[in-house]
């Protein structure tokens, strides 16, 4: 094909270049483990164990149930989009988002990610013993903001989250909290950095209506500024309201990717309507 002339002074057509990708899937498999059915204190559990590995090392491990968690999933994110993980009970969801986030490993397949995601999740560890401000202090220094970003930000992420709405929460010890206010603290922490990929855990199902629209907005602007968020949640409405793009997940393997109005219409069908 020839070259078209090029006249001086002439303007260049634009050209708009596809959103890069964030997050790679590739053929991923996930499987677990469950030795035994006893619990790990339970009386002989050493001995129990040191016969496992005696076996093990023999090339043969008798006890061993695996679960089959995530069976050959693969899909591409976009940064600037927001995708909902749907599916039913034990579909394998909260799973493949840990192994995105880097927190479990694969059994076959890879995981490509651009710069480090960030899971946010209502199991989010924070400090019982400690106040809901100093809480915020550290969960916004463990996200590698500055001292001085800390404290600008601060009162922000507590006005955000509400938990003083009622009392003086943010003084108080976190074991003081109901599990709604501690979940609306962690994702008020977790969103207050932008992130390159953001992974939500139901936290966006916690607290009033209020919080779902402050929660919803805040993800509507990770995206604007070209971030990716995943988001898992059993209410329909926060997929609906927050995504663009579904994964819908069943028995650990994708059974439809697509524009979330044509996958949860689907969803809800296989469901019965319900969340």
């Amino acid at each position: 094909m020839a070259a078209a002339d090029a006249t001086p002074g002439a303007s260049t057509p634009r050209t708009h270049e596809p959103p890069a990708p964030t997050v790679v899937v590739d053929a991923v498999d996930i499987v677990y483990r469950v030795h035994g059915s006893g619990a790990a204190t339970a009386r002989g559990a050493a001995t129990a164990a040191l016969g496992r590995v005696l076996r093990r090392r023999g090339g043969a491990e008798a006890g061993v149930r695996t679960v089959h968690a995530v069976r050959g999933v693969s899909f591409t994110a976009l940064r600037g989009e927001a995708i909902g993980l749907v599916g039913t009970n034990g579909s394998g969801k909260s799973t493949l988002l840990k192994a995105v986030a880097g927190l479990l490993p694969v059994e076959r397949g890879r995981i490509y990610t651009e710069g480090q995601p960030s899971l946010l999740g209502v199991n989010a560890a924070l400090m019982n013993d400690l106040t809901g401000e100093r809480n915020v202090r550290l969960g916004c220094l463990a996200m590698g903001m500055s001292r001085e970003e800390t404290r600008e930000r601060g009162a922000g992420i507590v006005d955000f989250s509400g938990i003083d709405d009622k009392g003086d929460f943010s003084s108080l010890p976190m074991r003081t909290y109901s599990s709604g206010m501690a979940a609306r603290l962690r994702f008020s922490i977790g969103a207050a950095k932008d992130h390159d990929v953001l992974l939500i855990d139901e936290a966006l199902a916690t607290g009033d209506r209020a919080f779902q629209q402050r929660s919803q907005a805040r993800v509507r602007a990770l995206r604007e500024r070209a971030g990716t968020v995943f988001l898992v949640s059993h209410n329909n409405k926060s997929i609906r309201d927050t995504c663009d793009r579904v994964l819908w997940l069943e028995h650990g393997e994708l059974r439809l990717d697509g524009p979330t109005a044509e996958v949860m219409k689907e969803y809800e069908r296989f469901t019965g309507g319900r969340s």
